[in-house]
């Protein structure tokens, strides 16, 4: 069974995890506390932050203590 894959969106931002598009948001600072909060939650995950603008993608990272 295929899986349908989700279009990335033509504007806003939009959190990849693990390679697949979950969430989408208006403004970046809404995408990375999502994504901070989501990293905090699971280190164990890869997660970054689409921008629809510039077409590229930020991981998303800890900071160390």
């Amino acid at each position: 069974m295929v899986a349908a894959a989700r279009e990335l969106p033509t504007s806003g931002y939009a959190l990849e995890v693990d390679g697949r598009l979950k969430a989408e948001f208006m403004t970046k600072v809404g995408a990375k506390t999502g994504a901070e909060d989501l990293k905090k939650r699971f280190p164990m995950l890869q997660v970054r932050i689409y921008d629809a603008q510039t077409m590229t993608r930020e991981e998303v990272s800890l900071p160390r203590a």
